[in-house]
Formats: structure tokens, C-alpha cells, sequence
């Protein structure tokens, strides 16, 4: 098998069992950092690849795209892990920041993005309901908290680790109070 097709297969499947696990609603947000240095074997800055970030696109974007999910690229730490994301999907406790990422400056999966989203802008920071790490990019600062580890079948594309992880409501109150298991990601609400 063609080794882009395989690694735009791989991104498929893999943001489709992270959909499966999330219970994500229309309108909710997914983010994505990719290192495609790291999937071509590199150390992450070392060997970016504009092929590999368009076949990640190409796996993950229609997936959100038909159930309504927004899709967030993080960029590298030269840009200061500010990501793109799709104007219609700036909330209210986003700021939008002025930064174009480049391919050394950003990485090349946030440029796919940039260039391929309808009004794209930069913002500094989100916490949004699930996400995906492709090469160790560490994109826990943009999750709602608490964040809850999904396991997938997909362990690494290409030469890169994968992490992924959904977001559930914090509990709060103490031994009296009772909890909606549904919003945890459980099956029934939990006995007095």
C-alpha cells in the first residue's frame, strides 16, 4: 500500500474510534497536533512534510466535517501553540491572534489546515472536547479539563506515537451527591 494512503487511512480510522468513544455534538471542537516530522521518522521540527500533513487532513477533516465537529490544528511552540481553527468556530473565551504559521514556524499540518479552511484564523488558546497528539506534540493545554485517555486501534502513524483523549464534566459535591454517568461517558446515573 501506498505509504500517504496509508497514513490518510490510518488518521480515518483512528479520529473515528476517538468520535465513537467522545459523544461529541454538533458545534463541539476537536484538536489536533501533529508533528509530521515525527511520522516520517524525524525528531519533531526536523523533517516536516506538506504530503504527510495533507493526507492526515485528508483522513481526519471529512470525518468532523459530516457530523458538524470543528477541527482545531495546533501549531509547533515557534508560534507558541497558537492554533487554527475555522472563524465560525471562535467562541466567546477565544482570542484571536495575528500569526500566519509556515512550515518551520507552525508546522506543516496547521499550514494544511490554514489553507484549506474556509476563513481560517489564529487563536491563542482553546479547551475544547477531545483530541488528538500525532508525534508527541502535547495538546493537553487545550482540553477541557478533565481529560480521559481513549484508547484506539491505531497506536502510531507512520513512525509517530498516538494519544488521544476525550473530555468529561468535573465532578463536584461529596459522598451525598449523585452524578448523570452519561455526561462521564458511563452507561446510568450512579446509586445513593
Amino acid at each position: 500500500m501506498d505509504f500517504l494512503k496509508e497514513i490518510e487511512d490510518d488518521a480515518r480510522q483512528l479520529v473515528i474510534e476517538l468520535l465513537s468513544a467522545s459523544q461529541l455534538k454538533k458545534g463541539d471542537m476537536v484538536v489536533v497536533g501533529c508533528s509530521s516530522s515525527e511520522v516520517m521518522g524525524e525528531h519533531i521540527g526536523k523533517g516536516s512534510s506538506p504530503k504527510v500533513a495533507k493526507a492526515i487532513f485528508d483522513g481526519i477533516f471529512p470525518e468532523l466535517a459530516k457530523r458538524g465537529i470543528f477541527l482545531a490544528a495546533q501549531g509547533c511552540e515557534h508560534i507558541n501553540r497558537s492554533l487554527v481553527i475555522e472563524r465560525e468556530a471562535l467562541r466567546y473565551n477565544m482570542t484571536e491572534v495575528n500569526v500566519v504559521p509556515q512550515l518551520h514556524a507552525g508546522g506543516s499540518f496547521s499550514v494544511e489546515c490554514y489553507n484549506r479552511f474556509k476563513d481560517p484564523i489564529m487563536v491563542e488558546a482553546i479547551q475544547v472536547e477531545a483530541g488528538i497528539d500525532i508525534g508527541d506534540t502535547f495538546i493537553g493545554m487545550h482540553l477541557k479539563p478533565v481529560a480521559v485517555p481513549v484508547r484506539t486501534g491505531i497506536k502510531s502513524i507512520g513512525k509517530a506515537h498516538i494519544t488521544c483523549a476525550r473530555t468529561r464534566p468535573k465532578f463536584v459535591g461529596g459522598k451525598r451527591a449523585e452524578y448523570d454517568m452519561k455526561l462521564a461517558g458511563g452507561k446510568e446515573v450512579r446509586d445513593k
